[in-house]
């Protein structure tokens, strides 16, 4: 008896109900991706013609997306045999990633996140200055809302002559770094990083990321599987600490141990890229002990054709994942649990380069149940379900379905 819980980072499935409070009315990423493939505008050198998601829609992707919006996104039709299918809506009042992986694990936040505003440069002056005296670099570069690959490929150049690291933000509650590797250092980079971090919590901001870089000028810098992510501890007790508590073995696969700061993330495996974190979960399955939570994220999806607004790149990648779904299906056991989730959005038409708030898939599979997930408010359901399988002492938030 296991339970897997795999995050597709983004993968959102139609406007939550408060969608207009953060300028998504409309936002569909799994949707709009579908229609894109449908109409021929998705097509390219790594793929062609409808979305073809063949063992999600088995899994219940198509109809979940209907029970989210009231249609099922083109090429996705077709049956759910496991009918364990269902769709969620956040609570927590952001559009981030901790947000969303915390209430997965059934700690909604109840609190808004600090943000720095649109301005440049858009951090505090003492900010900025006691960010240089205590690293000991002589200035920063960016200070401002930027997408990653731009401001790399803008400031990268100046960085490597100076020194200076780039710091830039977003639409979420983040202080992000990009370094040069070889020129700045990997590891002064996170040694930075972590300095930032303290000098942040008194604004309350969720992430401080380090982005480390390679290449030689703007026409080849690329960012590299180094990223670290700086998070603050989640406030309250997850399914990670649950399980912890009874000495149950834990398997966290990519950013996950540092989406919930290191704490009760067991064994953490990492890769470069969706199929490489898909072979280290078939690997950390194949070692997880009876009685043992597995928790997955799948990075691509958001940070390589989300923010960059790759329709074709993001369609490929989902196709990719469907392809391999059966390889881990194949190793489930008659008394495993596999949820299939998703954090936010992040839909590739939409506007601007953030997160979209939107609801998200619940894709389960137990040969032990066949029950309707139908509609949730909130997230923590999914934690809440994980935990009541593994005979776990019950969530503070969330219902089992």
């Amino acid at each position: 008896m296991r339970a897997l819980i795999l995050v597709m980072d983004s993968v959102g499935i139609g406007g939550a109900p408060d969608a207009a409070r953060y300028d998504d009315e409309g936002a569909d990423t799994v949707g709009h991706i579908a229609e894109a493939c449908m109409a021929g505008r998705a097509d390219s050198g790594a793929r062609e013609g409808p979305l073809r998601l063949p063992n999600l829609v088995a899994l219940g992707l198509g109809e979940t997306c209907c029970l989210a919006t009231g249609r099922i996104p083109p090429g996705l039709d077709g049956e759910a045999p496991y009918r364990q299918f269902g769709c969620a809506s956040e609570i927590s009042k952001g559009k981030d990633t901790p947000s969303g992986h915390w209430e997965i694990a059934g700690v909604p936040v109840p609190f808004d996140w600090g943000y720095f505003p649109r301005t440049t440069p858009c951090f505090p002056a003492g900010l900025t200055k006691a960010f240089c005296e205590q690293t000991g670099v002589p200035g920063i570069l960016g200070n401002c809302h930027a997408s990653g690959t731009e401001i790399i490929a803008e400031c990268g150049e100046r960085h490597m002559q100076t020194g200076m690291p780039i710091c830039y933000t977003s639409a979420d509650s983040v202080f992000q770094i990009a370094a040069h590797e070889q020129t700045f250092g990997l590891e002064h980079l996170y040694e930075i990083c972590a300095m930032a971090r303290r000098l942040l919590d008194p604004l309350n901001i969720g992430r401080v990321i380090a982005r480390p870089f390679i290449g030689t000028g703007a026409s080849d810098f690329k960012r590299t599987a180094h990223r670290r992510d700086f998070s603050v501890p989640p406030p309250g007790m997850t399914i990670l600490d649950l399980a912890a508590s009874e000495g149950r073995d834990i398997v966290t696969i990519g950013k996950i141990d540092d989406i919930f700061a290191h704490r009760a993330t067991g064994r953490n495996l990492r890769g470069d890229g969706n199929m490489a974190l898909f072979d280290a979960t078939l690997k950390g399955l194949a070692t997880l002990a009876d009685g043992g939570l597995l928790f997955a994220n799948f990075i691509d999806f958001d940070t390589l054709y989300g923010h960059r607004r790759d329709v074709s790149g993001y369609a490929a990648a989902l196709e990719a994942l469907d392809n391999r779904l059966p390889e881990l299906m194949s190793r489930l056991r008659s008394d495993d649990l596999l949820i299939m989730t998703a954090d936010h959005g992040c839909d590739p038409t939409w506007s601007g380069t953030d997160h979209t708030r939107e609801q998200v898939p619940i894709l389960a599979w137990s040969a032990r149940s066949s029950s309707s997930i139908g509609q949730r408010i909130g997230f923590a359901d999914i934690g809440a379900t994980a935990a009541r399988h593994l005979d776990l002492p019950a969530a503070l938030h969330g219902v089992h379905f």
